[in-house]
């Protein structure tokens, strides 16, 4: 071989070699350059007849008021594996858990939780619209929440709700990290942008991309995004019956949400989706454990 072949190529695959292993390095020495797997997240990914994993919609919704203190503390003390919430900033950014845009249904107040502050949203009462049980039940802070599960076994799906500016994802993120929650968060959300944000700050996390309806490649987008998964409602699934195949093959995982009834539970099960968010998880909980005995 002629050395004027030899130093050109020699010049270009050098340098090749070393970026590569600078990111390798990087990769191991970076933790936010590391990325999850559907598989490593949910367990395995499921075939179809074998059982989902279970998420409680906003906690326990059957056993005390959605997003409080109460419902987490009913779905930590069962055999679910994630919890499910939903987090917003208040006026003076403080975390809370919090679904809807406004308190309106969920408390005695009213106005949107982006024009409280902290402070007046904890005077108010989030528990007696659901049962006088739950009279001067407060509406939690995130931090309130982590410290909850830090103790236990379970793993938390976080749905930022709207859209999330960088230095917003930031604060979630530090507060996930201070305990000690960053292998058992996964993220989600319907905002892309926000999806994005998310990966730029925290890249190591991991993400779900929610959608009421699916793209036609729901693979191409997951993989666009970086997400390990997708969260849908079963409707989604009619007119696109291959998703869940398409996603397995790719290594994505597949999510429903909101099934509350048996139908929609054989429905979910006989398809092999990855996780089912639900308003009855003790009631799903045994009822996987009688028609699925075993597994």
């Amino acid at each position: 071989m002629t050395t004027w072949f030899v130093r050109p190529v020699l010049t270009r695959v050098l340098p090749a070699l070393a970026v590569t292993a600078a990111l390798v390095v990087a990769m191991v020495l970076v933790p936010g350059l590391s990325r999850a797997s559907a598989g490593n997240v949910f367990g395995s990914l499921r075939t179809p007849g074998q059982p989902a994993f279970i998420a409680g919609h906003r906690g326990d919704r059957a056993a005390a008021p959605e997003n409080t203190i109460p419902a987490m503390k009913s779905a930590i003390a069962s055999e679910m594996e994630f919890l499910e919430t939903d987090v917003q900033l208040t006026k003076d950014g403080v975390p809370v858990l919090m679904h809807d845009e406004t308190i309106d249904r969920t408390t005695n107040g009213t106005g949107e939780v982006s024009e409280l502050t902290y402070k007046a949203l904890r005077k108010l009462d989030a528990g007696s619209w659901y049962s006088k049980e739950f009279k001067k039940t407060r509406v939690p802070s995130l931090n309130e929440f982590l410290e909850l599960v830090e103790p236990s076994s379970k793993k938390v799906l976080l749905e930022l709700k709207g859209f999330w500016q960088e230095d917003d994802v930031q604060t979630v993120i530090d507060l996930v990290r201070a305990h000690g929650l960053e292998h058992r968060v996964t993220f989600a959300s319907f905002d892309f942008t926000t999806i994005m944000n998310i990966e730029k700050r925290g890249a190591s996390f991991p993400r779900v991309i929610i959608m009421r309806e699916l793209p036609a490649d729901p693979v191409g987008l997951a993989n666009h995004f970086g997400a390990i998964a997708i969260l849908t409602s079963p409707d989604s699934l009619e007119t696109y019956p291959g998703a869940v195949e398409d996603m397995h093959e790719a290594g994505l995982g597949v999510l429903l949400y909101t099934l509350n009834s048996e139908e929609r539970w054989s429905e979910a099960l006989g398809l092999g989706v990855d996780g089912i968010i639900t308003d009855q998880p003790s009631l799903l909980d045994g009822w996987l454990l009688k028609t699925a005995p075993g597994t």
